[in-house]
């Protein structure tokens, strides 16, 4: 019974969550004990809030689900979870975001704290009752939600986020997004019930996916060479992550050409080729930042 209550808080989905970090990593605040603590604290808000965003999308969406060949094994559409209890458990995580975003806040004194989470929480209910249906709106919500997750990190722990980081993290997200779109078209015949889908095509998702990888590795490759960022991190090394950043890349569109769903996390989590060659370019990213 826990694997369905895990299902249906999709734990396997916080790893989106890991972006919240980004701004501490590379502002060579890793090791600092309480700025880290914020970290960990801002992680599982926007983790509680992604599972209660997942939870009522799971509602509203019951029916649908059970019409799917694979979404129909989900706690809810399955019917090994009840809707009441699933109601009962947003009510839960609800209480708990609070707590920890008032903690949050009285320690840091940022209204962003507060304004981020709650912005996020709405956006993305509006999404699950209406907006995933409206083409192009549906993506740029995917990928608000990792601009949001960024920019939490860097409001809770008060470090200032580099304009080309950002516009790297904006690009790549809609990479995801598109690419995701693209390969859930692909499996339309499938008895996909994403309504969203018809207003789509692989031309014109193919086109923008690619569109905005340039732009997420121009923007990257502007970041390694930006005199302020050699400055922070005190290297001249960063030039060299670019072709890993491009592999890495490579490898994930390679991937989604393939028979993939799109799916970002299940798209890393499955390829071991991809983790080994992003957790290289964490050892060598944090060679660089802190030795």
């Amino acid at each position: 019974m826990i694997k369905q209550y895990l299902k249906l808080l999709r734990v396997k989905h916080w790893l989106k969550n890991i972006l919240v970090f980004l701004p501490l990593f590379f502002s060579k605040n890793i090791f600092n004990g309480p700025i880290i603590l914020k970290g960990i604290i801002a992680f599982f808000i926007f983790s509680f809030v992604s599972s209660v965003i997942y939870i009522i999308n799971d509602i509203n969406d019951i029916e649908l689900d059970r019409n799917h060949p694979t979404k129909k094994e989900r706690p809810l559409a399955s019917g090994k979870i009840s809707v009441k209890i699933a109601i009962i458990l947003i009510t839960i995580l609800l209480l708990i975001i609070a707590t920890l975003t008032i903690y949050l806040y009285n320690s840091a004194n940022n209204i962003l704290i507060i304004v981020i989470p709650v912005l996020y929480l709405i956006l993305n209910i509006a999404y699950s009752l209406k907006l995933k249906h409206i083409p192009i709106i549906d993506v740029a919500i995917l990928v608000s939600g990792f601009v949001f997750r960024v920019y939490y990190g860097g409001s809770v722990c008060d470090i200032e986020i580099s304009s080309w980081l950002y516009l790297m993290i904006m690009f790549g997200s809609f990479y995801l997004g598109f690419g995701k779109r693209r390969n859930e078209l692909k499996q339309n015949n499938l008895n996909n019930t994403r309504k969203v889908l018809k207003y789509y095509n692989k031309e014109f998702l193919d086109k923008n996916m690619y569109l905005s990888l340039s732009l997420a590795i121009i923007s990257y490759s502007l970041w390694c060479v930006d005199p302020i960022t050699k400055l922070n991190i005190s290297s001249d090394y960063l030039i060299l992550t670019i072709p890993l950043i491009m592999i890495i890349f490579q490898k994930y569109s390679l991937i989604i050409e393939g028979d993939s769903d799109g799916d970002p996390i299940e798209v890393i989590l499955n390829d071991k080729i991809l983790i080994l060659l992003i957790f290289i370019y964490i050892f060598i990213m944090s060679c660089i930042i802190y030795f």
